[in-house]
């Protein structure tokens, strides 16, 4: 299962957002989640599934990709909805009841409504890293951080844009060993799934351990590599290719600010 979470893959296509400048992808990304919070009900969060499923699309991605981000969360999201229909006891249509629990209209529909945000924000977290290149990704952050700059922090903004950019693409990489290490200790005979949680947490180890060293393994490599290539942080650095907004990036830009408007009407109004 877990080499099925391509969350931080990218994916090498043509496509209108794969062209949009990495900064202005970074941003929308940000504004899209906090509206997504922002949503008071089902017709504002209805607009932003529009939203998504509309970048999905001109993403060209294939859909089975956004699946298996979401299969592989699908404990996370059930466990998530149940807490929620088990705890929202308010309303007076009761959908079920015994002993001390109790389930109720309110709580079926406030369970929903935190699925829905879940999957949404995967989604759309998906749609930026299968449309941006890790360089591109370092690029914006440090484009983006370039005021600090002016504090004299401009070598600390480009290490920390490398960071999770690198944080970022090794995730698929460190799925990917996981669920080798997974398959290797039960070739040896492990019993990962049968006994209690203390068992199974015992069980833990033998996985943990491997996938630690070779972590580390990992993050000796990426620096000899980075020592080979000569380099010394941010400081003297160009680049090949500069960042320029255009058109299409401010056309998206009002698109999206058209939709926030509209969520915050629709949540006032119904």
């Amino acid at each position: 299962m877990l080499s099925s979470f391509t969350l931080g893959q990218y994916y090498n296509t043509t496509s209108v957002i794969h062209r949009l400048d990495p900064r202005f992808k970074l941003l929308q990304l940000i504004f899209i989640i906090a509206f997504i919070f922002v949503c008071k009900n089902f017709f504002a969060l209805f607009l932003m599934c529009a939203l998504v499923l509309i970048a999905m699309l001109l993403s060209k991605v294939p859909f089975r990709m956004y699946l298996r981000n979401l299969k592989v969360i699908l404990p996370i999201v059930v466990f998530t909805a149940i807490l929620n229909m088990l705890y929202v006891n308010q309303g007076e249509v009761v959908l079920f009841s015994w002993w001390i629990i109790t389930v109720t209209l309110d709580g079926v529909l406030k369970a929903a409504f935190m699925v829905i945000r879940i999957l949404l924000l995967i989604l759309i977290s998906a749609v930026l890293t299968y449309t941006t290149t890790p360089t591109e990704l370092t690029d914006a952050i440090e484009s983006l951080l370039k005021p600090l700059k002016f504090l004299g922090l401009g070598e600390l903004v480009h290490t920390l844009a490398m960071m999770m950019t690198i944080s970022l693409r090794f995730i698929p990489t460190l799925t990917d060993e996981t669920d080798k290490i997974i398959s290797a200790q039960k070739a040896r005979g492990a019993d990962l799934e049968s006994g209690n949680i203390l068992s199974k947490i015992k069980a833990l180890l033998p996985i943990l351990i491997p996938l630690l060293f070779s972590a580390i393994r990992r993050a000796d490599d990426l620096a000899d590599a980075m020592d080979c290539r000569c380099y010394s942080g941010g400081k003297g650095r160009t680049r090949m290719k500069k960042l320029v907004p255009g058109a299409k990036d401010y056309i998206t830009t009002t698109i999206l600010i058209v939709v926030f408007a509209a969520v915050i009407v629709v949540g006032k109004v119904f």
